[in-house]
Parts: structure tokens; C-alpha cells; sequence
């Protein structure tokens, strides 16, 4: 009863009570996993502000694991909010507040010289997922410390709630090494070590030292999924040990593959290709420079031209104005590729006017960028111009549903990152589409996992965009939707695992053999179900 593995509360059969000396501690009444369930939803509906239901959830997955996936499963467009974006960047923010119990490892610079130690002290031995964070970059929000753990959590959940993958084989971990956010360095609740960041040699020393005993104690086909590192450190780390380990960047390329199923789902809808497209981005960070290089790759596997001629159809906009060649040698690495010939232009607008995209996609973390003027000229010049406003929380989208139907007089076809309700505009309902990471990477890990993959190639990525597409039915189409309803988000990661897993074979990357002849069988074989067992 005090371990939420086995607790089922009162669906303990007479049987079970009997036989496991649960007489008396449990009041007489026995019901039903669906009515434990009822109560619960009941529960958390009464709570108006969405930090409570997070803590509610949270409660209820230390207690009662398989309950809290099963009402995750059953309710998934209810409680993803819930768990993940938005209200997971604001439980972050006050995680030194509401810390009750911890979830997963925190590995901090104390360990240093001793990390191999603290992963065995992890219980569980046979882990599949870990999802890693240094806290720097956690969504729109900054550098929030060792408070970044909410999300390596929050991340697990969703893979076993939406990918099937055991929750004893995801492992959240948060490595802490200091933080420059003096509010957090003078807030007597923070959890964290209270120094700054560490940076160069011993930053590098110190996750050099993490991959190796990773690799050491769960072995080659572990993946490790890194979370919300600063750019300057997700693109190096990617780099790095690429090559050398199972790494997956879910703000590069898990942000990279969701758009671009979503742009390659739009092309059935308007008709045409996507090498047709002119792109401009706001933002030219990890999402904005991983879903531009994503693109430009799909562009040059359709088209068979180099890949260096498709990023000449890709611009991209950063703090300093659009990226041309004229400023290459200051850029940093990741924007290199991006700078294209054009005069200098200083804002989102000038670039919009100059370089006359079809699709404008924000990834640049700052709220109402995409004003009524911008919205307004992309409109003037594309009959059906595709918008995607992908900066996550809510709060730091760069416009919000409403805008975006009404500047464009709903014609724009439209997505967000975080979760905006259908809106109503000239006597039609229109519906936004999420471009949530979740609907490609519970999938993709559950491929990869299932395939006994040792390494991520750009090829699985594609693989998991074209399932992603290819679930979207006419129904979601003539809604103006972009992505399938997350109400069938088991059976579209099933798809997803299985397209990833085929790619992993013929690249000669999956190392279980033989490889099963019904791969979307196998894949919902391998799920994990959250109905509870029966006791001998």
C-alpha cells in the first residue's frame, strides 16, 4: 500500500486483502479502478488554479502510479496541460516551494569524481529513458537551477503515458551545476547548490564525466534525452556525443520533427510541395536553427538538390534583425549556415515585407511578436499563409490564436506551441493546432527503445515527421488542422515508434534481431498498460 508500483487503494480484491494481511487497514468498500478514476477527475476539476492540479497529480503518482497513468491516458487533452506546458513552467519556478518528495536523481558538482556512485544509489537497474536537464533554459522561463527537475518529470510521464515505455525505465535526472538567477541564490526555499553556473572545463569535465558513467552502469542503448541546456551548450553536447552515444535533443530535433509534420500535413491541405515554400523564422536558436536544418533536409531528400541550395529557402530573423552574409563573422556557429546574401534588415517586419514568406514560424521565446502589422503583410501576399507560433509557455506565444484568425482574416493556417481554445471568427469555429513535442517524442523513444537502436541518425527523425503526418485524417483537415487530436495519441505513437524502428533496421542501427514482421503490432505489444494486476 505504501509503494505506488502495487497500491491500488480500495480496488484491493477480498482475495488480496486477505492474503496480504490488508485486513483492517483498508475501509470494508471495494470499487473499481474506473470509479477511483471518476473521483479523482471529479477531484482535480474543483481545483481553479492549474498549480493545484499539478500537485494533485503529482501526489497521486507517488501514491498510486498505475491510477495516475490511467487517468493521464483516458484524459489526455485534459490533464497534458495539467502535467507538461504550461503549468509545468510555473511548478518549476516555485518547485523550492511545493518540494515534498523528490522524483528522479540530482546530481550535483558535489559528485563530482563520484557520479557512477549516484547513479546506483537510482534503484531501478534497468533503465531505458533518461531525460537530463542543467535548468539553464527551462522553456520561455531561464535559468531556474536544480528547480528544472519538473520537467525531466514531467517529460517521463509522457513518455510511458503517450509512448508505453515503463515508468521503472525512465530515469529524470537534473544536473546542478549552480545557477545565475540571483532571485533564486536569495530565496531561502531554493533546493539547489547556491553558487553560479559552472562554465568551460568544469562544465565540460562534469558532463564528461555524467555520459561516461551512464554509459557504464545502463550500457549502449540507453537514450539520453537532453532537456532545456542553453543553446551555446545544447548544440556542442549534441555534437559531442552524437557520435559516440544514444543522444536525442528534444528542443532541436524533437521541436524539428513535430513542425515538420505538421508542414508536410499542410501540403495536403493547400496542395503543392514544400521546396515551393519561402520560410522566415523569429528566433534563431535551438528550435529555430534545428527545425530550419530538419526542413532544408526534407527539401533536399524530395528534391534531390544539395542541401546547402534548400537552406537558401530558409531565412531566419534574430535579435539583431534578419541573418545575412554580411554579419557571418560574428555570428555563432549554429547561424553560420543561415547567412544568406540581402542587405541588412532590423526588424521581423522589414523582413517579412522584403523576403515575402508563405510560412512564418516564432521560435523566439517573446510573447506578442507576430503584431497585427506582420500578420496583416503575410496575409497581403498568400492567399493561405501557414503561421506557427511555437514559443512555449502561453504567456510567450507570439500571438495567440485570436490574433492570428482575425489579422489574417481566417485564412492563416495555424498552430501553437502551448494550448490556445478554438476561436470563433466570421460566424466559423476555427481550431489551432498544437505543435507539441509530445505527439513525437514518447513515439520516437518507444521506436528507438523497441528497435535496440545505438544512435539517432536525421533519417529517424523524418521517419517519426511522415508517421506524425500521415495520422492527420480530411476531418482534421476541414477543420483547418495541421495535427491529429491528441485523443489518440497511444495509437499515433504506435505509428510513429514503428516508422522510427523501420529506418533504425534498414540503417543498420537496431540491434534486436530478428526484427518483428508487424512493426505497429509489436510496438502496442510493448506498451505499458495502466489497469491494475491481480495479486496471488
Amino acid at each position: 500500500m505504501r509503494d505506488p508500483r502495487y497500491n491500488k487503494g480500495l480496488a484491493f480484491t477480498e482475495r488480496e486483502r486477505e492474503t496480504h494481511y490488508l485486513r483492517g487497514l483498508l475501509p470494508p468498500a471495494i470499487v473499481s479502478q474506473e470509479l477511483q478514476e471518476r473521483k479523482i477527475m471529479n477531484n482535480i476539476r474543483q481545483y481553479q488554479v492549474p498549480l493545484q492540479r499539478y500537485m494533485a497529480m503529482m501526489d497521486l503518482q507517488e501514491n498510486n502510479e498505475r491510477l495516475f497513468y490511467k487517468l493521464l491516458i483516458d484524459n489526455v487533452e485534459e490533464l497534458l496541460p495539467v502535467v507538461y506546458t504550461p503549468t509545468v513552467g510555473e511548478a518549476c519556478q516555485k518547485y523550492g516551494s511545493i518540494f515534498s518528495r523528490p522524483q528522479g536523481l540530482f546530481i550535483s558538482l558535489k559528485e563530482k569524481g563520484k557520479i557512477l556512485e549516484v547513479l546506483k544509489n537510482w534503484p531501478e537497474r534497468s533503465i531505458q529513458v533518461i531525460v537530463v536537464t542543467d535548468g539553464e533554459r527551462i522553456l520561455g522561463l531561464g535559468d531556474l537551477g536544480c528547480q528544472g527537475m519538473g520537467i525531466p518529470v514531467g517529460k517521463l510521464a509522457l513518455y510511458t503515458a503517450l509512448g508505453g515505455v515503463r515508468p521503472s525505465a525512465c530515469l529524470p535526472i537534473t544536473l546542478d551545476v549552480g545557477t545565475n538567477n540571483k532571485d533564486l541564490l536569495n530565496d531561502e526555499f531554493y533546493i539547489g547548490l547556491r553558487q553560479r553556473r559552472a562554465t568551460g572545463q568544469e562544465y565540460t569535465d562534469f558532463l564528461q564525466e555524467f555520459m561516461t558513467a551512464v554509459k557504464q552502469n545502463y550500457g549502449e542503448k540507453v537514450l539520453i534525452q537532453f532537456e532545456d541546456f542553453a543553446n551555446h551548450n545544447a548544440f556542442e553536447l549534441l555534437a559531442r556525443y552524437g557520435t559516440t552515444h544514444l543522444v536525442f535533443n528534444d528542443d532541436i530535433q524533437g521541436t524539428a520533427s513535430v513542425v515538420l509534420a505538421g508542414l508536410i500535413a499542410a501540403q495536403k491541405l493547400l496542395g503543392g510541395t514544400l521546396a515551393e515554400h519561402t520560410f522566415l523564422f523569429l528566433g534563431a536558436g535551438e528550435a529555430g536553427t534545428g527545425i530550419a536544418e530538419l526542413i532544408a533536409l526534407e527539401i533536399s531528400r524530395q528534391t534531390k538538390a544539395p542541401i546547402e541550395e534548400c537552406r537558401k529557402k530558409i531565412w531566419l530573423v534574430d535579435s539583431k534583425g534578419l541573418i545575412v552574409s554580411s554579419r557571418k563573422e560574428s555570428l555563432q556557429h549554429f547561424k553560420k549556415p543561415w547567412a544568406h546574401e540581402h542587405e541588412t534588415i532590423g526588424n521581423l517586419l522589414d523582413a517579412v515585407n522584403a523576403i515575402k514568406p508563405t510560412v512564418l514560424i516564432g521560435t523566439s521565446g517573446k510573447g506578442q511578436t507576430f503584431t497585427q502589422d506582420v500578420i496583416e503583410a503575410i496575409s497581403s501576399f498568400n492567399e493561405r499563409p501557414i503561421i506557427l507560433a511555437l514559443s512555449n509557455p502561453t504567456s510567450q506565444s507570439e500571438c495567440t490564436a485570436e490574433q492570428a484568425y482575425t489579422w489574417s482574416k481566417g485564412r492563416a493556417v495555424f498552430a501553437t506551441g502551448s494550448p490556445f481554445d478554438p476561436v470563433e471568427y466570421d460566424g466559423k469555429i476555427y481550431v489551432p493546432g498544437q505543435a507539441n513535442n509530445a505527439y513525437i517524442f514518447p513515439g520516437f523513444g518507444l521506436g528507438v527503445v523497441m528497435s535496440g537502436a545505438i544512435r539517432v541518425h536525421d533519417d529517424m527523425l523524418l521517419a517519426a515527421s511522415e508517421a506524425l503526418a500521415q495520422q492527420v485524417s480530411e476531418e482534421n483537415f476541414e477543420k483547418g488542422l495541421i495535427y491529429p487530436p491528441f485523443s489518440n495519441i497511444r495509437k499515433i505513437s504506435a505509428h510513429i515508434a514503428a516508422n522510427v524502428a523501420a529506418k533504425a533496421y534498414e540503417l543498420g542501427l537496431a540491434s534486436r534481431r530478428p526484427r518483428p514482421k508487424d512493426l505497429v503490432k509489436y510496438a502496442e505489444s510493448c506498451m505499458y498498460s495502466p489497469v491494475y494486476r491481480n495479486y496471488r
